[in-house]
């Protein structure tokens, strides 16, 4: 057995198991080695009998004096009793529905015991402890800090534990790229104790050592390659962007409201960065209705003023065409041609010729993008095909960038050569978070709202309330308003078997809201009166266009939808954000929702409902009922979920972080002020070289 070994073939591994462990993404013994443990229950103080507590965790070193199987008189099902003792005194252990425990154990023997005490009518008993023999070996199960994994349906702890320790002698093939030096200035232990230490350490000293060099590597790995790619970029000499401050002035002074204070810092970070030679890589980052749209535009009149082609591109078509909209009018008294150009979608702003075919249309615009007729291009992921190219590319701006692969955002970076790169995100991310998935990539914030906007009044529903929501709803309509309502499915017969097993998913799907239900519901039941539409992500690209046109000009009341409107999607008139199980969603993406109301004059209201009481969805859910700042809410949407589900697992580097958190500001400090020695001369350091080259295929800074 090696570590390339596949799980199937490991003892005691069938189809069935191997099958469950894929479920978790475990395919070898090396991803059976870095399935980290979550948490660990401490059984090290072996107690007597006499001493034991109710509902105390507690260890006993035991004899069995009697064991056998038997069935329950009322519900028919096997249950294994057994007696055992110390020089203390003598308890009752019972196990439910396992009666191979008779033929694993036998009376005479000397085993551990781990569990939970419980009160019976007859005294104290031990239900269903894990065992473990007393036989001088070192234990696995008790008698320990024992880990604890997570799991999917139909795996054990045990098990995991059992494959993990059976597993554990190949910690040794697993080579230690880190550099020697770097460990002993930082005191981190090699690869192969800390990988034993993390799955079974010794005490917390070791644990806590263990952890610390495998959280330092991932920290690592993620600042040299930011570190790298900063000394790289050094090297690049871009084009260089002047800042036209007069024309710029004037564009400002003609807007029809005031810039905020971080909006005019961003802009002048930004127009600073394009003058400079070496390529800009910044990121824009606000709260919802900001205005990063303004700052975009500024930035993209300066380029065209200085004759480079620049591109803006969106994930949706629903985005793209509203970034095509707003800079249209933006620009509209200045004399740039900007395009769209999607997937169905051909338009130029200052043209408006018979309609071509879409082909014909598409053709046209290739021919002029490449002779740089066209300033401005507005797209999607059309822009990436090998038949777009550009005459003079100067700037690239990505709007949502997690939400686009790294190959695809470098392929658009390279069709310009050494162009300068904007990303921006509607998604607060917190100066501690950046620093760490970021490294040398400089972040502009807006962290201002414009002016006369009124705070979003938030509410979570109880079910008894649904009919008032309703009653509220029908109100706003009646005076003008309009109303989305998100789903987070499309319809119940989605199936996905990678996302969970086809019966749970099933079930899933059944319990919850889907877009599609809901507009039968809402548009035949509760508001025959008023015109209801639906969105979804999987409809044709010129059907999505045609609601969102319908619902921008009023005459769809209520729009259901999925997340397809998260980002970007700005209608005024809209007053109301309803969300069905909202506990579906992350704080941050409940944020995005709750920004599409109350980006105009009218008092907005969010209402959250949900059919889940659990302690900890309440919990998260009042929160975000309570507060309105967005980097606070992906702040605390960090602690509970962590970076990888809160920022996409597309974000540089984030899909590594197994055990790093925010928290880890020392070793932050010390993975970054160590990556800095190191990327100076990396060929010094071969083995590592080895990984980080390994570790770029699988993600890429910015």
């Amino acid at each position: 057995m090696n570590l390339k070994t596949s799980i199937e073939k490991m003892n005691k591994v069938g189809a069935v198991t191997a099958n469950r462990l894929r479920r978790l993404g475990i395919e070898t013994v090396l991803d059976l080695l870095y399935w980290f443990p979550f948490r660990y229950e401490d059984y090290r103080q072996i107690m007597k009998i006499k001493d034991l507590q109710p509902d105390q965790l507690a260890t006993i070193k035991v004899k069995i004096e009697i064991i056998s199987n038997k069935r329950s008189f009322k519900k028919k099902k096997i249950f294994t009793e057994a007696l055992v003792s110390d020089d203390s005194g003598s308890l009752k252990v019972v196990w439910f529905n396992q009666p191979f425990i008779t033929k694993s154990l036998s009376v005479g023997q000397e085993i551990y015991l781990s569990g939970k005490v419980k009160v019976e009518m007859l005294g104290l008993s031990l239900s269903s402890p894990v065992y473990e023999r007393a036989d001088g070996t070192d234990t696995t199960h008790t008698a320990r800090l024992v880990p604890m994994y997570s799991l999917t349906s139909g795996l054990t702890q045990k098990q995991m534990r059992f494959l993990v320790a059976q597993s554990l002698p190949l910690a040794l093939e697993i080579p230690d790229w880190q550099n020697e030096e770097i460990l002993t200035k930082n005191d981190l232990p090699d690869l192969t104790s800390a990988i034993k230490g993390i799955h079974f350490p010794y005490d917390e000293i070791e644990l806590k050592q263990s952890t610390n060099r495998l959280k330092f590597d991932e920290l690592f790995l993620i600042q040299l390659q930011a570190e790298l790619s900063r000394l790289e970029r050094k090297n690049i000499q871009a084009k260089k962007i002047e800042f036209k401050e007069k024309e710029i002035k004037g564009f400002v002074d003609s807007l029809p409201f005031i810039l905020t204070k971080t909006q005019k810092i961003s802009a002048w970070e930004i127009l600073q960065d394009l003058a400079k030679e070496i390529p800009m890589n910044r990121m824009l980052s606000g709260d919802v209705g900001s205005g990063k749209t303004v700052v975009a535009g500024m930035v993209l009149y300066d380029a065209t003023l200085n004759d480079y082609q620049t591109v803006l591109m969106a994930p949706t078509e629903i985005l793209a065409k509203q970034h095509f909209n707003s800079l249209s009018q933006l620009f509209e008294k200045l004399n740039i041609k900007i395009g769209l150009f999607t997937r169905t979608q051909n338009e130029i702003n200052d043209e408006h010729p018979p309609l071509l075919k879409l082909r014909q249309a598409k053709e046209k615009m290739l021919e002029q993008i490449e002779q740089g007729e066209i300033n401005i291009i507005i797209g999607t992921h059309a822009l990436l095909s090998e038949k777009v190219n550009f005459k003079n590319l100067g700037l690239v701006i990505v709007d949502e960038q997690h939400r686009f692969g790294v190959a695809q955002r470098k392929l658009i970076k390279d069709k310009g050569g050494a162009v300068h790169f904007l990303s921006m995100t509607a998604t607060p991310i917190p100066r501690s978070l950046s620093l760490m998935l970021y490294g040398d990539l400089d972040m502009s914030i807006i962290s201002e709202l414009p002016q006369g906007r009124k705070k979003i009044i938030t509410r979570l529903v109880e079910p008894k309330n649904r009919e008032k929501a309703y009653e509220f709803i029908r109100e706003q309509i009646k005076h003008g308003r309009q109303v989305f309502v998100i789903c987070p499915w499309i319809e119940p017969t989605e199936n996905d078997e990678e996302k969970a097993p086809v019966n749970l998913l099933q079930m899933m799907v059944k319990e919850k809201k889907t877009v599609l239900q809901e507009y039968e519901k809402l548009s035949k039941k509760i508001f025959p009166d008023f015109q209801v539409g639906y969105l979804h992500g999987k409809m044709p690209g010129k059907d999505k266009e045609k609601i969102m046109v319908e619902f921008k000009d009023k005459k769809i009341d209520i729009l259901v939808s999925t997340s397809v409107v998260e980002v970007g999607v700005d209608i005024p008139n809209a007053s109301v954000m309803m969300i069905e199980d909202a506990e579906s969603f992350g704080l941050a993406q409940l944020h995005q929702f709750r920004g599409r109301v109350g980006r105009g004059e009218y008092q907005s209201y969010c209402f959250l409902f949900t059919e889940n009481n659990a302690k900890k969805t309440m919990e998260r859910l009042n929160y975000f009922e309570k507060e309105n700042d967005g980097f606070k809410l992906a702040q605390k949407d960090l602690e509970i979920r962590g970076p990888g589900e809160v920022y996409g697992t597309e974000q540089s580097g984030v899909m590594n972080l197994r055990l790093a958190k925010l928290t880890d500001k020392e070793l932050l400090k010390k993975a970054k002020d160590s990556a800095k020695e190191i990327a100076i001369d990396l060929d010094q350091y071969p083995a590592l070289k080895k990984r980080v080259e390994l570790w770029q295929k699988k993600v890429h800074l910015e």
